[in-house]
């Protein structure tokens, strides 16, 4: 034991000497001996671990296609850590032509309000009013009974919501320059009577048809047309003056005007006309390229009068009923006394017509003309016709084919109940587009 302890003493004191000379060992000079590499004394804390040593990136030299080359000198075999997992391949990449991607459907602004129906089928607006004139609401689709050439039909569609309104407005400038003026007071009731999200056209008509504005739903455009229209002026009432210094061709002597010819030039009065067809002819055709989304409506302020139109009665009937287009109207002036309506009714030749607008009203679902003298009763009735126009029930169905197809088919249209029913009298079948 002695012994034992006696050796362990010698080794650890020979241990301390080694690592105690190591510390302290200067470093070797030019002439001195290079010292013995004597290793340190093994020591309790663990030394961190080596890092890894990469060995160097491989020089690439880039091939013909601009990719770079593997080293050939490298290994093939990689260590498992950095062996990098392939990615999976790309899908083939397939192109369409331009102009064939679909569009978005979620977000696409062309579709909203948009409605979409087959060609045969049939809308109709349809007004329903109680005994007092009052409209009718809340009915429901099984209280509507429709008759095509007879047979009932199936409705598919039906709604009681507003529409947005496409409105032509006819102004007769033919007429008396009283009752032309009387009209002017009430533009302003007439732009209020519109929407926001209405559009309207302006015509004028006497001997001829002319378009003053465009379809807009601005209402300040609107107005500021209309006041332009303010200064135009109807015809003079009695008869036409031919002569005199009042006349078309100013002061005379003798019959002829001063310093001109000696032979007095005979005048012969204009003739009159009234192109109440050729006004509604024209903005049927106007209103027909609208959207087929909005109400089409024709307001008409005239003394109803029609002379001397290229069209026909019949033929702007049918346009009407084939792009289904109410006609409206304000009778003023002398068509809105009672006693004249029924002296009209005894038709003299060359004095044209005067029952025309409530025909048109009658077939085109327009229901009553409204027949006012004051400006108050104008006014009250431009806002009760786009009322009307726009909160109408609104029936649908698709017809079964026929052999005529473009045969003119007679609607009727029955409600269940002891009411006034308002609703075009038929329809011509639209020619579907090639």
């Amino acid at each position: 034991m002695l012994v034992a302890l006696t050796v362990l003493v010698c080794v650890t004191a020979a241990l301390a000497g080694q690592s105690g000379t190591s510390q302290t060992q200067s470093p070797p000079s030019a002439s001195s001996q290079p010292a013995q590499n004597i290793p340190d004394a093994p020591s309790a804390v663990q030394p961190p671990p080596p890092k890894p040593e990469f060995p160097p990136a491989a020089q690439t030299e880039p091939d013909q296609s601009g990719k770079p080359d593997r080293n050939p000198n490298s290994d093939s075999q990689q260590p498992a850590d950095e062996v990098k997992p392939t990615p999976p391949p790309m899908p083939p990449i397939e192109t369409i032509p331009a102009g064939s991607a679909p569009r978005n459907q979620i977000n696409s602004k062309d579709d909203l309000y948009k409605l979409v129906v087959p060609v045969n089928f049939v809308q109709i607006p349809v007004m329903v009013k109680d005994a007092g004139g009052r409209r009718v609401d809340g009915l429901l689709p099984r209280d509507f009974t429709v008759l095509e050439n007879g047979k009932k039909q199936t409705l598919t569609f039906f709604t009681a919501d507003p529409f947005e309104l496409s409105v032509a407005i006819l102004l007769d400038i033919g007429m008396p320059d009283v009752a032309v003026q009387k009209v002017n007071q009430t533009y302003s009731a007439l732009v209020g009577a519109l929407s926001p999200y209405d559009e309207a056209g302006l015509y004028t008509y006497s001997s001829t048809v002319s378009q003053v504005s465009d379809f807009t739903g601005n209402g300040e455009r609107l107005t500021a047309t209309l006041n332009e229209l303010k200064l135009v002026r109807g015809h003079n009432n009695g008869p036409p003056i031919l002569g005199g210094p009042l006349g078309p061709v100013g002061p005379t002597v003798n019959g002829a005007p001063p310093g001109g010819p000696t032979i007095a030039p005979v005048m012969t009065p204009p003739k009159e006309a009234h192109v109440l067809n050729d006004a509604i002819l024209r903005a049927a055709l106007d209103l027909s390229k609208r959207e087929r989304t909005r109400r089409k409506l024709i307001v008409v302020i005239s003394d109803g009068r029609e002379l001397g139109s290229k069209a026909s009665y019949s033929d702007v009937l049918k346009l009407l009923q084939t792009y289904g287009i109410q006609v409206k109207a304000v009778v003023v002036d002398s068509g809105a006394l009672p006693v004249f309506r029924q002296v009209e009714k005894i038709r003299l030749k060359g004095q044209g017509y005067s029952n025309i607008l409530p025909k048109y009203a009658s077939a085109t679902g327009g229901g009553k003309v409204f027949s006012e003298l004051s400006r108050n009763a104008m006014e009250d009735a431009y806002s009760e016709i786009t009322s009307e126009a726009r909160n109408q029930y609104t029936l649908g169905y698709t017809p079964k084919p026929t052999a005529g197809s473009a045969a003119y088919r007679s609607i009727e249209v029955l409600v269940d109940k002891k009411v006034s029913v308002y609703a075009k009298d038929g329809y011509y079948p639209t020619p579907s587009a090639r």
